[in-house]
């Protein structure tokens, strides 16, 4: 087998995980990801966040949990309160003559109420400062445990308001941490928070894939010495085994309407492209090539399958129906491109190009052959878009230790997530939030 083969095998088969049951977690298990901004829009919309009166009786302050997801975004700068002689919750209580000369043109603010039943209520508004008026406003009557998913909504209703696109705050993202002889699949909030493993083994997990819904997550482990695909109940971390096949049996990833998955199989002897119900039935082989064809992935529509194949001599990113039949071509720009993964509007895909013996990832428009580079680390890999389409999150590298990165899709706004107690890879950003 070619250097090339080699390669694209590797990467899209050498991904992995597992075990028969979960172990119980080290204190680095829980370790939250920490988030550095790197780059902003350069264009960022003001917005003053009033600290929410009665929030300091909790842990999670949700007004400093609000603003810290919109600066996060790169797309907000923060203009301070602080001259402000009090802190109001409703617009009546607000002496606007200031604010103008301020700088201060979007305001959101908002009170805690705890009940009798040990709930809480938490009231918002966002106003426009200039015009003195509601541009949005919720109630929300949550347990106290469920403040910080409260602040999440709250800054994507905020986000969604004043950029016309939805946020991403409330949604999840899992990882694979890497550390102390064994391998963990986290989840966490988009922000890094409330980090929990969900499996660990010490043989490899890779290549984890959330379902459309977002209550499960399937992936492959190597547990038995070979990669496995198992889908996993993300709520009560059940499992099953969905995928053990002669030979290998990688790079799972979910239809738009949860009924199937594609994923690559060596049964019959190259790697090449099946699909099957999520139940594990119905299998269906949907590539006959002599090369390698792995990593598909579907479009939105659900009519169509990006994927890697090196049958034309080198490793490139394909589309074909994904009932199966003819494929075409859709990267040209250098010897090695793989990894696809469809934006959510259907537009456009990202994928990894390798640069000069760099890894990096790029995004392509559909039906253009010209790709635009977003990173430049040494070794990114396993790219996914946020649900609405802004952001990539990515595995990369710092100082020789794996962690998560995201870029945004015209590259200007860049994060860096760092784990303080394991090297981390495998990405994969879930849907949005079921209760938007």
């Amino acid at each position: 087998m070619s250097e090339t083969l080699v390669s694209c095998a590797r990467r899209s088969l050498i991904r992995a995980a597992g075990a028969t049951a979960a172990m119980a977690f080290a204190p680095w298990a829980r370790a939250a990801l920490t988030i550095e901004i790197i780059g902003g829009s350069g264009r960022e919309i003001p917005i003053t966040v009033l600290p929410f009166v009665n929030q300091d009786r909790h842990a999670d302050k949700v007004s400093e949990i609000v603003l810290a997801d919109l600066l996060r975004s790169g797309l907000f700068r923060e203009r301070s309160a602080g001259w402000m002689p009090r802190f109001p919750s409703e617009p009546e209580e607000v002496d606007w003559r200031n604010f103008g000369n301020r700088g201060v043109e979007n305001l959101v603010m908002g009170n805690l109420t705890e009940r009798s039943d040990g709930r809480v209520v938490v009231r918002f508004r966002l106003m426009d400062a200039l015009k003195k008026t509601q541009r949005n406003g919720f109630v929300f009557t949550v347990p106290a445990s469920h403040l910080r998913g409260t602040a999440h909504r709250i800054a994507d209703a905020v986000y969604e308001a004043l950029t016309g696109e939805p946020g991403v705050f409330s949604t999840r993202i899992c990882y694979v941490v890497r550390g102390r002889g064994r391998f963990e699949l986290h989840v966490a909030d988009a922000d890094g928070a409330n980090a929990d493993f969900i499996f660990s083994h010490p043989e490899p997990i890779v290549s984890p894939a959330w379902s459309p819904d977002g209550s499960r997550i399937a992936y492959v482990s190597f547990e038995n010495r070979k990669p496995m695909v198992f889908v996993q109940d993300v709520a009560d971390t059940s499992r099953r085994l969905l995928a053990n096949f002669e030979g290998a049996n990688s790079s799972p990833a979910w239809a738009p309407d949860g009924e199937r998955l594609s994923l690559t199989l060596t049964r019959d002897g190259a790697a090449q492209v099946y699909t099957m119900r999520a139940d594990g039935t119905d299998l269906v082989r949907l590539t006959n090539s002599p090369g390698i064809d792995t990593e598909a992935h579907w479009s939105p529509d659900g009519r169509t399958l990006l994927f890697t194949s090196d049958r034309g001599g080198s490793p490139q990113i394909y589309r074909m129906p994904a009932s199966g039949g003819g494929a075409e071509r859709v990267t040209f720009e250098g010897n090695y491109n793989v990894t696809p993964r469809w934006a959510p509007d259907g537009r456009s895909f990202c994928f990894i190009q390798r640069n000069s013996g760099r890894y990096n990832v790029a995004i392509q428009e559909l039906g253009s052959r010209n790709a635009q580079l977003l990173t430049d680390g040494r070794n990114d890999s396993s790219p996914s878009f946020s649900p609405n389409g802004r952001m990539i999150l990515y595995a990369s590298e710092l100082n020789g230790r794996g962690i998560l990165a995201a870029v945004s899709r015209d590259g200007r706004i860049k994060q860096r997530l760092s784990e303080s107690s394991g090297s981390v890879r495998e990405p994969a950003w879930g849907p949005l939030s079921k209760s938007r």
